[in-house]
């Protein structure tokens, strides 16, 4: 975020001005002020060509160090010229044709106003120097010095208080950002732990009450289906969306019939859209109902990969680094009853 006023608008004003000095330098030379024209003329070129070039609105808004230094230049340059041909002590004085104190002025207005502060007061600060040398104190308030100062000082000061206030812009926008994304956070963690809560309370609220109903005297049968219940629990809190309705049902079947099944969502999935995932799921769903493993892991793989979940089965005989490489304890006579690798997008 940019605080500013429009560069076409400080361009414009700073070519109308830079035009009038000139106009009045023009004038000037037919007043008679100057011994010579040749130096009035070079230095009217020299001012309009380091004018042009410091408007031209290319670039950064800050103006290039080197033209900065030629801008200082030309400003020691335009008081020597004009100043060599007049009479400091003239009785009806020498008219517009000083125009040179305010041309420097804008000058070095537009080299502050581009963010070259010490160069726009090391080019004013020679002007005051010349003026009191050329024509004493008194000088400095007639001929408008102290004008071309000021103006120099307005611009400083403004220039950086446009600054300041941008990166303070900056700032407040980049705070307002995060605490957008803090309170998206936010929201989205109370929603999951809602839809969570309210899931849990569907899934648990039959076997609840019927264990209030006999006072938590229950038939092994009954213990085991509360231990299924706990691990479809678990699975809605770790799996995520590695379930719908079928794989639900396949899971559960699979427990049912004595496996032991692992469900492990880490986000690798997340990108899919609903009919991707759909394609997944159902793949997994009949993975599960068609194996015979006695341990059942499925697990996303991280985005970047071509697959999208990987299921393992797991038997008596031989398959321990298969379920180390899946983080689960592995048992020495585990063998490898299912691999299944599932693509995040289904095959043409």
């Amino acid at each position: 975020m940019n605080i500013g006023v429009p560069r076409a608008l400080i361009v414009g004003m700073g070519a109308l001005f830079s035009a009038y000095h000139l106009v009045l330098a023009a004038y000037s030379l037919l007043g008679n002020y100057a011994e010579s024209v040749a130096p009035i003329v070079l230095a009217m070129v020299a001012y309009a060509i380091a004018t042009v070039a410091s408007l031209v609105p290319l670039g950064s808004r800050r103006m290039p160090l080197w033209l900065a230094i030629v801008n200082v230049v030309v400003v020691i340059a335009l008081p020597l010229l004009v100043t060599s041909q007049l009479d400091p002590d003239r009785e009806s004085g020498n008219g517009y044709a000083t125009w040179y104190i305010a041309a420097v002025g804008t000058l070095m207005t537009i080299t502050s106003t581009r963010r070259r502060h010490l160069w726009a007061w090391i080019g004013v600060s020679f002007l005051v120097v010349q003026t009191v040398i050329w024509s004493g104190f008194g000088a400095l308030a007639g001929l408008g010095v102290i004008g071309s100062v000021v103006w120099v000082a307005v611009s400083h000061i403004l220039s950086v208080a446009i600054w300041k206030a941008t990166l303070d812009a900056r700032r407040f926008a980049s705070a307002e950002r995060e605490a957008a994304e803090w309170h998206a956070a936010q929201e989205a963690h109370l929603y999951e732990r809602q839809f969570r809560l309210e899931q849990t309370s569907m899934m648990a609220l039959p076997m609840l009450e019927q264990i209030v109903r006999r006072g938590g005297a229950l038939t092994p049968a009954e213990r085991q289906e509360c231990l299924h219940l706990e691990g479809a629990i678990r699975d809605e809190i770790r799996g995520r969306k590695l379930l719908n309705d079928s794989v639900r049902e396949q899971v559960m079947a699979a427990r049912r019939r004595g496996a032991t099944v692992t469900l492990l969502d880490e986000g690798g999935i997340d990108d899919l859209s609903e009919s991707e995932l759909d394609v997944v799921l159902d793949q997994l769903a009949d993975a599960l109902r068609d194996t015979t493993a006695e341990r059942v892991i499925a697990r996303t793989v991280p985005e970047g990969s071509d697959v999208a979940v990987t299921v393992v089965g797991l038997s008596g005989g031989g398959g321990a680094s298969v379920a180390s490489a899946l983080g689960q304890e592995p048992d020495e006579d585990d063998e490898v009853a299912l691999w299944l690798e599932i693509p995040r997008t289904p095959a043409p």
